[in-house]
């Protein structure tokens, strides 16, 4: 028996992506279907052009209803770009039960007093997510509930993007007929699908390379510590190799999937690329060397700007797993051997996982990163509630979330 119709929808810059996944009674995830279109609303993941993203939003539903039988209304979708910022908070509450026990609702009243920050007119936050607890002085705890004190504080990362940014990504998905069920953030919904308990515990970089934006998230100690999203991913690729060979944007995507690398020093042997000439002229002749000096490049631009984000972070030394690639971009051939010259850390290509039966072999491939790890996300939260460290039901809290995310639409 089905139990639940979850669907993760990834509005990319390149492509947008939707997934159907259900959960069953024993507890499995099959993968009911698969829909992709070409997106061509999306500026380095912010929507320029509603109609056209509507309409790559409906054909890729549409394929994905067609493939699963399923009849889609209710979407979890992802939401990236350079509007994204992150920073530390802290809040304190005092703990005034009886017998000083610390309650559920004491936890939500100090997360609450956590968003206590000022913040611009046009920004609204997106996620808060604890980073510790501290009792009475007594830090690391990361399951107050239960535990006595009279005094709480903890560390959050608040994770804000622009209200109009995210209005307009909302209003694209009910303009192609459904309902917003959650809005995630794209690098940490691509952590459910890429990355282990064990590799955030001793500490992973995470670098999703899509067509419009390059996300990062850094986690230690199991929880995310930082995230940053830059604008220089695998369109610029694309672009360089268009401006670099003269040749059209579909050839020169079709280079960067098929013959690109990234890293000269993988090449083996040298290989002459023929393509059509353009308008009548003679056909275009280049080879792979010639292709991997346009591309190597931009590719260490886009791992040099990770490298430094990392090392802003703070948490360059406390990275002992090192970093994992994902995204489209990160398919290039040697991109893998490029990050860890560039970043000086293990590297490793990150494939979604989790699911054990339908449609496994076919998103086992790093572009379904956020779409799949959507889905995750979802089912993780239905399970545990919200971004909290403990297994209390809090699922009256995530209505209350999802409403109120919906209300500061509804108000614009």
């Amino acid at each position: 028996m089905q139990n639940d119709i979850i669907v993760g929808l990834d509005i990319g810059t390149t492509k947008v992506c939707a997934i159907v996944a259900a959960e069953e009674d024993d507890g499995r995830v099959n993968i009911l279907g698969i829909g992709r279109s070409p997106s061509e609303g999306l500026t380095r993941g912010v929507v320029t052009n509603i109609d056209k993203t509507v309409k790559s939003i409906q054909r890729a539903v549409e394929e994905a209803e067609s493939q699963s039988g399923v009849k889609i209304e209710c979407v979890n979708v992802g939401i990236a770009g350079e509007h994204i910022q992150s920073f530390q908070s802290r809040g304190v509450i005092a703990i005034s039960n009886t017998d000083n026990e610390i309650m559920q609702s004491d936890v939500d009243r100090l997360i609450e007093d956590t968003k206590r920050v000022a913040l611009p007119a046009d920004r609204q936050i997106l996620h808060v997510i604890p980073q510790e607890f501290i009792i009475d002085g007594q830090d690391g705890v990361y399951d107050p509930v239960g535990m006595s004190g009279v005094r709480m504080e903890a560390n959050v990362h608040i994770i804000t993007g622009l209200v109009t940014a995210a209005q307009n990504i909302y209003k694209c998905v009910q303009r192609a007929g459904l309902d917003v069920d959650d809005m995630v953030l794209e690098p940490l919904a691509s952590s459910y699908a890429i990355l282990d308990d064990e590799e955030k515990e001793v500490g992973v970089v995470l670098i999703d390379i899509g067509g419009g934006t390059t996300d990062l998230a850094v986690f230690e100690e199991r929880t995310i510590r930082h995230t940053y999203d830059s604008g220089v991913a695998g369109q610029k690729v694309t672009d360089d190799i268009r401006k670099g060979l003269g040749v059209l944007k579909e050839q020169a995507e079709r280079l960067k999937r098929e013959h690109g690398c990234s890293y000269m020093p993988s090449l083996i042997d040298t290989e002459v690329i023929t393509l059509p000439g353009i308008g009548g002229r003679a056909p275009l002749e280049i080879d792979n060397r010639l292709l991997c000096q346009i591309i190597q490049p931009r590719m260490e631009e886009i791992l040099e700007i990770a490298a430094m984000e990392i090392k802003r972070s703070g948490y360059s030394k406390h990275l002992s797993a090192g970093a994992v690639l994902t995204g489209g971009g990160s398919l290039i051939k040697g991109t893998v051997d490029l990050a860890q010259e560039v970043l000086g850390m293990p590297v490793k290509l990150g494939i979604p996982t989790g699911f054990r039966a339908g449609l496994v072999k076919e998103v086992e491939n790093p572009i379904y990163s956020t779409a799949v790890g959507l889905i995750l996300h979802r089912l993780k939260n239905n399970e545990k509630a919200t971004l909290d460290f403990n297994g209390k039901n809090k699922g009256a809290n995530i209505k209350k979330i999802i409403e109120r995310m919906k209300s500061w639409f509804d108000e614009l």
